[in-house]
């Protein structure tokens, strides 16, 4: 089978198109034809060990993925497809059933078969879903549900979503209202209408006005993209407000600092903790009309050069999908 694979850490270059071994499942496993996937932050991060970050995140991400080369060849932690084969224990899923899910830091969706366990977290396609659409809902959504649900986000609390148009932000827009909140959304120009469209209650071009000089406090300020700090929204926290941040090394060591110290609170806990229950809660949001993957672009398996790039770019809205094996279908 055809997958993209690297063997040395660094920029989108390390990437290449190669024909591996086609996995077979064992008894508890189910092999998936991959129809979509998506490019990712996640990849982005791993594929060059983190060295954006700098040495110490770039040391701590080699640990997890392989000191001297990474561990897992495959990158892609989202997917879309169908069931091609199952284990003879497998009871959940049929051969031709539609599925989407998200294998987190196992990635190995970048390629045209993936074997999961049937425990993991994969669930039947939302109904009416593409498989693009499919494999674009997951990571961006279990990002922000993770941090809305430490944030504990309820009924008639206020909330910015700083990077409103990203994957992330995209998300954090739409659980959000699902729970109620009142939501300010923080982005730029061309991405205003579609924040609305996603239920925002208010939106602020970042180009044109900084939201913490406006003069108003809420309860959350949850910044989707990592380029805002507990330092400048502060000022902009209600008391016992809370700062939700989804990447920065400071940020674990400020979380542990404010949660004896202060009353405004920065909450980022790691690792993540994703269930197969969050993937089937998110298809009933879809079914439901209440959740909805915003696409940017879509590139072929064979592009995925290009699609890293545009990724790293840091402009894209919503998600970057790459189609496998055709893909497209309903």
């Amino acid at each position: 089978m055809k997958a993209v694979v690297y063997d040395r850490y660094g920029a989108p270059d390390v990437l290449r198109l190669e024909e591996v071994e086609r996995p077979v499942p064992v008894e508890d496993e189910v092999l998936m034809k991959i129809h979509a996937s998506t490019v990712n932050r996640l990849d982005v991060h791993t594929r060059e060990a983190n060295v954006k970050s700098g040495a110490v995140v770039s040391l701590l991400s080699r640990l997890v993925s392989g000191v001297r080369r990474p561990r897992q060849r495959i990158l892609g932690s989202e997917f879309a497809g169908e069931v091609a084969a199952v284990g003879p224990a497998v009871t959940g899923f049929a051969v031709g059933d539609h599925v989407f899910g998200n294998t987190g830091l196992a990635f190995g969706t970048h390629a045209e078969f993936m074997c999961m366990k049937e425990s993991a977290r994969i669930a039947q396609m939302p109904a009416g879903a593409s498989f693009e659409e499919a494999a674009a809902i997951t990571d961006g959504a279990l990002n922000a549900l993770w941090c809305l649900r430490v944030a504990d986000l309820r009924k008639g609390q206020t909330i910015v979503v700083y990077g409103a148009s990203g994957a992330i932000g995209t998300a954090g827009v739409q659980l959000a209202k699902y729970f109620g909140a009142d939501v300010t959304a923080v982005c730029n120009t061309k991405n205003l209408e579609l924040v609305r469209s996603l239920g925002a209650d208010s939106v602020i071009d970042y180009t044109k006005d900084d939201f913490t000089k406006n003069g108003q406090t809420y309860d959350v300020i949850f910044d989707a993209v990592g380029k805002h700090s507990f330092k400048r929204s502060k000022g902009s926290l209600k008391p016992r407000g809370i700062y939700l941040a989804t990447d920065g090394f400071r940020n674990l060591f400020l979380a542990l600092w404010t949660s004896r110290f202060g009353q405004k609170k920065v909450m980022f806990q790691l690792p993540p903790r994703y269930a197969k229950k969050d993937i089937l809660f998110l298809k009933e949001l879809v079914e439901a009309g209440k959740y909805r993957a915003v696409i940017d672009r879509c590139y072929q398996l064979e592009d995925v050069v290009e699609a890293a790039r545009y990724v790293e770019t840091q402009q894209k809205t919503g998600n970057v999908v790459l189609t496998i094996n055709g893909g497209r279908a309903r």
